[in-house]
């Protein structure tokens, strides 16, 4: 094959990907979207997909169906998405478990987040907040690490095996050897009932959770899980900036397609989903949740999942963590 002859192949491969692409782009979207859920109704995934699918149905001109797929620990949402056509028209609103952490607390979830999906768009951010029973001599992290120095076997409840606080519990006694008891529930409200009634030391709560009963004085916050402040409690410090150098765990949301999604129909719903996210209506309800809209690009949101991957796999590895 000579030079001229190679060339002009290589050329019309990329003239007829780009002509694929411009098929595909042009042609979407031709029906209805569904929008895969990986939580049953009610909970903060339901609420996010149903505040998102309305506009985003207006600015598609299609409609967009909230499907609920809560089974497996939401890795079943996954399962879905990873074996529907890649063409933009099924895509899921997931979170931490979906994308990151399922993959190494399960035996097979049935799909590798990494391979079998293709990144949209962040969502929301969502911290978690730690408290204790107001019975705990801690007012602070510092205060807490000195307990814990003293008394081994602190507990702490979360609400189930995999979710962010219990994955922040993990985080916390790996990054500061100190000695921590899991105790998992089924729910964020039955580990309250126990916080409250002083038979566990903490919990890595979420605000919507644990706000009221700060308020009310029943339980101490002590910070926030994320790299940086929050605005649901911006006088809260942060684990890290409280000598935890590095801790950062965050309960996060995202949208993602099946692999092999056309890089044109990717682009345009993640114009759609950002400029959505970005509206004050849209913040409104997330704010109201407790968690803050995250929207970035599918090459950041990509990088994001993969370091989010790489980091609760070390992590769970490390502490031997698989779901009862």
């Amino acid at each position: 094959m000579n030079t001229a002859t190679a060339s002009a192949l290589l050329l019309g491969g990329v003239l007829g990907a780009s002509a694929i692409d411009a098929a595909a782009q042009a042609a979407f979207p031709a029906r209805p979207i569904r929008m895969l859920v990986g939580s049953a109704p009610g909970g903060g995934l339901d609420v996010s997909a149903r505040a998102l699918s309305e506009p985003l149905s207006a600015a598609l001109g299609q409609p967009v169906l909230v499907d609920n797929r809560p089974g497996a620990a939401g890795s079943l949402s996954g399962q879905i998405l990873s074996k529907a056509p890649p063409d933009g028209h099924t895509i899921c609103l997931g979170a931490i478990g979906n994308f990151a952490v399922n993959y190494f607390l399960y035996k097979d979830i049935g799909y590798h987040p990494l391979k079998d999906l293709a990144p949209i768009t962040g969502i929301a951010d969502a911290t978690n907040i730690l408290v204790v029973h107001p019975g705990v001599p801690a007012s602070s992290v510092k205060d807490l690490l000195k307990l814990a120095s003293t008394q081994k076997g602190l507990t702490y409840g979360s609400s189930g095996t995999g979710n962010a606080g219990h994955l922040a519990g993990e985080l916390f006694a790996a990054s500061t050897k100190t000695d921590l008891v899991h105790v998992p529930y089924k729910g964020g409200g039955p580990a309250m009932i126990d916080l409250l009634g002083g038979r566990i030391t903490m919990i890595f709560a979420s605000p919507s959770t644990s706000l009221q009963h700060v308020k009310a004085g029943k339980i101490r916050a002590l910070a926030v899980t994320t790299a940086k402040r929050s605005v649901i409690v911006p006088e809260l410090p942060t684990i890290a900036e409280s000598g935890v150098t590095g801790f950062d765990v965050n309960n996060w949301y995202g949208m993602a397609a099946p692999a092999r999604t056309p890089p044109a129909v990717i682009a345009r719903l993640n114009r759609d989903l950002v400029a959505i996210l970005k509206t004050p209506e849209v913040s409104r309800v997330f704010i109201e949740q407790g968690i803050e809209p995250a929207p970035s690009s599918p090459e950041a949101f990509g990088r994001f999942i993969r370091a989010e991957f790489e980091k609760w796999g070390r992590v769970l590895r490390d502490a031997k963590v698989v779901a009862q």
